[in-house]
């Protein structure tokens, strides 16, 4: 299968810092690669409605919905594309992520299987020095990587604020240069051992 990378935009607003350092990585990535790029505040999501315990799951054909069910499943590699928030992911990429729970009951769709081996990754810009008040957004990801037996490529964490902040962390600007070139491990959960 043919490497096709998905980046799911979640800021609330366009050419914030999370996107500039992941536009960087993805700079990095062999033309061959295909790059399909959503921003959510663009295509949003209507409210998730929990369906678990019904019957009625159909698979959407049309709208926005369909749109990231259809770009999800295509994609070998998925980059979370999310600013720090309340030590977390945005409500917008939250909101994706709910969808996935639907998507794992929806006919035909096979979710879980489809995305098993596939490759989970995040890319982030928060303002504290202290990169560990993101291990929450990492958490959030590693464990949804882990649910569906995903690979986990790590989270990309660069500094900024301001507009334009993030392109003044010459770290982070240069893990960027190597982010996607690195062995994503397949994922497992906190508690799972050797």
């Amino acid at each position: 299968m043919t490497r096709r990378f998905l980046f799911v935009l979640g800021s609330s607003r366009s050419d914030g810092n999370t996107e500039l350092l992941a536009r960087r990585a993805a700079e990095q990535l062999p033309e061959s690669v295909e790059q399909q790029w959503i921003d959510l505040a663009a295509h949003p999501l209507p409210d998730f409605e929990d369906l678990r315990h019904d019957s009625d799951h159909v698979r959407p054909t049309r709208g926005n919905v369909a749109l990231l069910l259809d770009a999800t499943l295509a994609a070998t590699d998925v980059v979370i594309v999310s600013p720090l928030y309340w030590y977390s992911v945005s409500a917008h990429v939250k909101r994706y992520l709910d969808y996935w729970s639907g998507w794992l009951r929806t006919p035909g769709v096979d979710f879980k299987a489809t995305m098993a081996g596939r490759t989970l990754w995040g890319v982030t810009a928060l303002a504290h020095e202290e990169r560990e008040v993101a291990d929450p957004l990492v958490g959030t990801l590693s464990n949804s990587a882990a649910y569906l037996r995903m690979r986990f490529g790590g989270v990309l964490l660069g500094n900024g604020s301001k507009p334009g902040d993030v392109l003044g962390d010459a770290e982070a600007l240069a893990r960027a240069k190597t982010f996607f070139a690195q062995d994503a491990p397949l994922a497992r959960f906190p508690y799972e051992t050797d």
